[in-house]
């Protein structure tokens, strides 16, 4: 089976309702292993500040959560943990927090420029900043960033970010991508209002950027928003927008995501047969690592080495290649 060339939103959301969807991800897998071969990429996510100045009525680090314990590393320790990752193997970082305006384009671009004397790619990902930050960072050195749109729906964007607005998140991307970073954005399942239809409208947005990286994932309530009585993202409906994510961009890389694996473990590893080609692991000192919680996760202490070994492990048992 396949899917047109240039599907419309009509098409697109009769596809994620179809009820026997095997064929599509039969067809997802080969295309990623085509484009992107055997190999799972393995990347660190460093969470390096959870203080947020916005209020996204879903996340856990919204500034209005007074219950929160909030925490910044020092450079010193972003520095020896990046290296840590580099002796274990891993050869990109991802550094992420909320929104901090104490961490200044010149502070973020300094510990950059000390973690890239190792020869790792550094991706970022701390929000919505102006085109000059974004261009000094990738002077320093930063070679991906990533910053998801949620959603593509601009009255339900409004409606989850009393913060800012999608014209400006999408005004950030095209930024990205046209200052040469690999660009990555992504949305969640099972937003309040959201449909087929909304689903469609964010897989064609990731095209029309384009993306070079995705984070699909389900949404998971947090005890301590507006948003925490609702129910958890469809896992199915997830790996569904994955696999057309595959098909629409050949060679995006598209990551079995934390989320997935806080609903369902076993389905981290079902979602590399759906298009899936990459996987994030915390390398976030331990004690950290709880505080920053964008949704509940039930997290271990963190020992880099140990843990990339055993990721590497599991890889090899689905019969792929870690890198």
């Amino acid at each position: 089976m396949g899917i047109p060339v240039k599907p419309d939103i009509d098409v697109l959301a009769s596809l994620l309702e179809q009820p026997d969807f095997s064929q599509i991800y039969a067809l997802a897998d080969k295309i990623r292993e085509t484009h992107k071969g055997n190999q799972v990429q393995i990347r660190a996510i460093l969470e390096f500040s959870n203080h947020c100045r916005r209020r996204c009525r879903y996340c856990g680090l919204n500034a209005e959560n007074r219950r929160l314990t909030r925490f910044r590393m020092e450079p010193e320790e972003m520095i020896h943990a990046a290296h840590e990752a580099y002796r274990a193997g891993y050869r990109t970082i991802v550094l992420q927090s909320g929104e901090d305006p104490f961490y200044t384009p010149e502070r973020l671009g300094e510990m950059i420029r000390e973690i890239k004397k190792d020869p790792i790619a550094v991706t970022v990902s701390c929000g919505e900043m102006s085109a000059n930050a974004y261009a000094h960072l990738r002077a320093c050195g930063a070679d991906r960033y990533l910053i998801k749109h949620e959603t593509a729906d601009d009255q339900l964007y409004a409606s989850l970010h009393p913060c800012g607005t999608l014209e400006n998140r999408v005004a950030c991307l095209r930024e990205l991508k046209q200052l040469g970073y690999e660009t990555g954005s992504g949305f969640m399942i099972g937003l309040p209002g959201q449909s087929a239809r909304t689903i469609a409208q964010d897989l064609l947005l990731l095209r029309e950027i384009p993306c070079d990286m995705a984070g699909i994932g389900p949404f998971i309530p947090h005890p301590d928003t507006a948003l925490k009585d609702l129910p958890a993202g469809s896992i199915e409906t997830t790996k569904r927008a994955v696999a057309l994510a595959r098909i629409l961009l050949p060679d995006c890389n598209l990551p079995a995501t934390t989320s997935l694996g806080v609903l369902n473990p076993e389905e981290k590893n079902h979602i590399f047969s759906c298009g899936a080609n990459v996987v994030m692991r915390k390398i976030t000192p331990t004690r950290y690592k709880r505080l920053y919680e964008i949704y509940p996760a039930n997290l271990g202490d963190t020992d880099i080495l140990a843990q990339r070994q055993e990721l590497e492990q599991q890889i090899r048992a689905l019969g792929r290649e870690p890198v």
